[in-house]
């Protein structure tokens, strides 16, 4: 019996090149397009992108939007992640935008701590339409 041999990238590799798709799509993509997307260069199982994604999720290099079931690239390397990421999702185009909005995420901290409720993490979504499908609309 012949064994395909297979070279085991180290985890920081396989991070580079999983943040490398995200940010190549340009769009939330799944783990499993992430596969598709790096079939050529790489063989990846789902439970090693999902390691990877969770790395990259942890260094606050990449995001997870729930409703998607999807990860994108955080864009906005200036700001610290205070446990929330905001994301607005139009329902018509699929652009997904991430914002800050501090006074949203300390009123909902300040709930919390009044509601002796512990956040181990907050994601926002606001769906709706965009600015330029709004415009297209008029």
């Amino acid at each position: 019996m012949t064994r395909k041999v297979s070279k085991r990238r180290p985890a920081q590799e396989q991070d580079k090149l999983i943040f490398e798709a995200l940010r190549q799509s340009g769009r939330p993509i799944s783990a499993y397009e992430i596969i598709d997307q790096l079939r050529d260069r790489a063989s990846l199982a789902p439970q090693t992108v999902y390691r990877a994604l969770d790395r990259l999720i942890a260094s606050g290099t990449a995001h997870r939007v729930e409703s998607l079931n999807a990860f994108v690239v955080c864009r906005h390397s200036d700001h610290h992640h205070d446990g929330a990421a905001i994301f607005a999702i139009c329902d018509d185009c699929g652009t997904v935008s991430e914002f800050s909005e501090p006074a949203a995420v300390e009123a909902l901290d300040s709930w919390a701590k009044r509601s002796k409720y512990t956040v181990h993490t907050m994601t926002l979504e606001l769906r709706g339409r965009c600015a330029a499908c709004t415009a297209r609309m008029v």
